[in-house]
């Protein structure tokens, strides 16, 4: 049986000392060990198949590795576990694990599922929500390098830096898109009232429409809600009944289940989509907006890039051994905004002659 590779093995192959092997492999040789040497070391541990004990490691630097993510429902529900999987791409890229308790939406439970994966001895802790929302941050997450993602501090004055989607962005580029077509009388279905999310899209939907010079109909905007119900009724209740003239040559919508709604509404009062009518999402939820029919036009939150954003962020803050304190003006402030991405399918069409 062949004998596993030693540092020491290492440090003979590559010319430098046991010690220089440690700090470049521990991710510290930048000012401590010449670019030369660093290139030898790395290039000798590939060569002998080495790396470094990681619990060996994690007992020198006081550290487990080990990084705890709070959910409110990520974990049982449908929707947003990319935010997980793309902070968990980033923490094993980094020698890290992930362990991942969920609330159930039970906001009595944030405290304990804190305080139960501190007393694991995390290095970190993430919060992550379903949705844009604010969060009364558990004091427990003040104690060690913590960061929110999809949501926000709801302190008056916040304390924990936020990684959340552009969505005014996401609302603009939506209603460019059917711009773009030609269409100027633009309806949108735009969530609910309670969401902090809609109120943002509505505000890139009307900058964009103003910066086109057409004027905002505020009976074309409706507090529809979330579900696939919500969607046929708000689109029969702008299209059953109206002449050709009178009704909206394109929706969007707050989410592609609402999208759904209004295809199927569109179906019921035999309207060709995007022949008549044209319709667009928004989230790119799987297997909801690539597989209807017609495929959603659709803006997809960028939960993957969300996931590694916070991920990468908390880990800066654990490997620099320091807390960060975004209030007081350090690295940055407390918002990190991820923009959206426009997905074009079949759904969306040119303006009807």
């Amino acid at each position: 049986m062949q004998r596993k590779a030693t540092a020491l093995d290492v440090a003979k192959r590559a010319g430098v000392s046991r010690s220089a092997v440690s700090l470049v492999l521990n991710g510290r040789g930048d000012g401590n060990v010449a670019k030369e040497s660093q290139d030898r070391i790395r290039q000798a541990a590939a060569e002998l198949n080495y790396t470094p004990n990681p619990i060996a490691l994690s007992l020198r630097n006081q550290r487990t590795r080990v990084i705890g993510i709070v959910s409110d429902e990520v974990v049982t529900s449908p929707f947003d576990g990319n935010i997980i999987g793309g902070a968990d791409d980033v923490a094993r890229s980094r020698g890290f694990v992930t362990v991942v308790m969920d609330t159930e939406l039970d906001a009595s439970r944030d405290a304990s599922a804190v305080e139960t994966l501190l007393d694991r001895q995390v290095d970190g802790l993430m919060y992550v929500t379903v949705g844009l929302k604010p969060l009364d941050v558990p004091q427990g997450m003040l104690r060690v390098p913590s960061v929110l993602a999809n949501c926000i501090d709801n302190a008056p004055e916040p304390r924990l830096h936020h990684v959340i989607p552009d969505e005014v962005s996401g609302g603009r580029e939506s209603a460019q898109h059917l711009l773009g077509l030609g269409h100027r009388d633009i309806a949108f279905l735009a969530g609910a009232e309670t969401s902090p999310a809609a109120p943002l899209r509505v505000r890139g939907y009307k900058d964009a429409l103003a910066a086109a010079g057409v004027p905002v109909r505020e009976d074309r905007i409706f507090m529809a809600g979330w579900d696939i119900d919500a969607g046929f009724h708000g689109a029969m209740r702008l299209l059953d009944g109206v002449s050709p003239a009178e009704r909206p040559t394109a929706v969007m919508c707050a989410n592609d289940r609402l999208a759904v709604g209004v295809v199927l509404a569109a179906a019921r009062l035999g309207l060709s989509v995007p022949r008549e009518l044209s319709i667009m999402g928004y989230d790119d939820e799987g297997r909801i907006a690539d597989t209807m029919v017609p495929a959603l036009t659709t803006m997809a939150l960028p939960l993957r890039e969300m996931g590694a954003a916070a991920m990468t962020r908390l880990l800066d803050q654990v490997e620099n051994g320091r807390i960060e304190n975004p209030a007081a003006g350090q690295n940055g402030g407390l918002e990190t905004m991820v923009p959206c991405r426009l997905v074009v399918r079949e759904s969306t069409g040119p303006v009807p002659a």
